[in-house]
C-alpha cells in the first residue's frame, strides 16, 4: 500500500509540472477572474454583452473539464478523439476570447452610465481577458503538430485553419442576419449560400476528426480535404467579387457611409456590417487558399510515403 500511494503522488506531481497543464490552469483562472469582475458589477447587457460573457464562461468551463479528464486519466473513455479535441477547443477559445477582448471595450467601456469605479473594474477585466487569450495562444503553440510528429489532424495547420474558417463564418452570419443584408439582390443570396455551404463543410470536417469518423467517407480523407478546400476557395472568390459590387457600387448599393453610423449606442450600423462582411470574406478566402496549399501538400506527402 505505501508504494501505491507514493506512485499516485508522483503521477499527480508530474501532471502539474506539464507546461500545457500550467497554461490551461492559468487560462481557467484568468477567464474566471474576467467574467467574475464583469458579473459582480453587472457591467454588461444586451446580445453583445451576453456573447462576451458566454465566451469567457464557456472557455472556463471546458478548460476545467479538460483538466479534470486528464488529471483522472480517463481520456480513452471519452467519446471523442483526445488527440483532436483539446487543440480544437483551444483554437476556438483563442478566437472567442480575442473577439470578446475586442468587442467588449468598444461596446461598453465608454458608456456614460458607468462610473469611474465601474470603469476600473472594466479595465481590469479587459486586461485579464487579454491574458486569457494569450494563455490559449500559448496552449495552441505548445500542442500543435511539430514537423515529423504523428498527431491528430486538428493539431496540424490545415486543421487549425478549419477552426478559423468556421468561426469567421459564424461572425459573418451574425452581421448578415440582423438586419438581413442579403435580400436586396439575388446575387447577395448567392453570397449567403457560399457562406452556409462552406461553413457546413468545415463543421463536418471538424466533427469527423474530433469524433474519429473519417473512415465513414466514401473516399480517402486527404482527397476529400483537397477537393473541399478547392471548392471553398472558388466559392469564396466569387463572393469576394459579388459582395462589394452589390453593396458598395453606386448602381446597386451604398458607396458612402451614412451620417448616422457614428452613434454606438444604437449598435453597429448596417453599412459598417457590410464592410465587416467584406473584410471577413477576404480573410476566409485567404484561409481557404492556405488550406488548399497545405491539403495538396498532404496528398503529395502521403503518396510519396506510400
Amino acid at each position: 500500500m505505501p508504494v501505491q500511494r507514493r506512485t499516485v503522488v508522483t503521477t499527480n506531481t508530474s501532471f502539474f509540472k506539464s507546461p500545457v497543464v500550467i497554461v490551461r490552469i492559468l487560462a481557467a483562472i484568468f477567464a474566471c477572474v474576467t467574467f467574475s469582475l464583469i458579473a459582480h458589477k453587472g457591467l454588461y447587457g444586451g446580445s453583445v454583452g451576453d456573447l462576451c460573457m458566454f465566451s469567457w464562461c464557456f472557455c472556463f468551463a471546458v478548460t476545467v473539464i479538460i483538466l479534470i479528464v486528464e488529471f483522472a486519466g480517463v481520456q480513452n473513455r471519452m467519446p471523442v478523439s483526445w488527440r483532436n479535441f483539446p487543440i480544437t477547443f483551444a483554437m476556438f477559445a483563442v478566437l472567442m476570447c480575442l473577439s470578446a477582448t475586442i468587442i467588449y471595450p468598444v461596446r461598453f467601456l465608454e458608456m456614460t452610465r458607468y462610473s469611474s469605479e465601474h470603469r476600473t473594474y472594466q479595465i481590469v477585466a479587459i486586461v485579464f481577458s487579454c491574458l486569457t487569450t494569450l494563455a490559449y495562444i500559448i496552449e495552441v503553440s505548445l500542442t500543435r503538430a511539430k514537423p515529423g510528429e504523428v498527431t491528430g489532424y486538428m493539431a496540424t495547420t490545415p486543421g487549425l485553419l478549419k477552426v478559423i474558417e468556421s468561426y469567421v463564418a459564424c461572425i459573418i452570419f451574425v452581421f448578415i442576419s440582423d438586419p438581413p443584408l442579403y435580400d436586396r439582390h439575388e446575387a447577395l443570396k448567392w453570397c449567403l449560400a457560399v457562406y452556409c455551404i462552406c461553413f457546413i463543410l468545415s463543421v463536418v470536417v471538424i466533427i469527423l476528426c474530433v469524433g474519429e469518423c473519417t473512415g465513414w467517407l466514401p473516399c480517402a480523407f486527404n482527397k476529400f480535404l483537397t477537393g473541399y478546400a478547392l471548392l471553398a476557395a472558388i466559392l469564396y472568390a466569387t463572393a469576394m467579387i459579388i459582395w462589394p459590387i452589390y453593396q458598395f457600387d453606386k448602381k446597386y448599393g451604398t458607396p458612402h457611409r451614412p451620417g448616422g453610423c457614428g452613434n454606438l449606442s444604437r449598435g453597429i450600423c448596417p453599412w459598417d456590417k457590410m464592410v465587416a462582411i467584406a473584410i471577413l470574406t477576404a480573410i476566409n478566402l485567404v484561409a481557404y487558399i492556405l488550406d488548399l496549399v497545405f491539403s495538396t501538400r498532404l496528398i503529395f506527402i502521403t503518396t510519396a510515403s506510400v
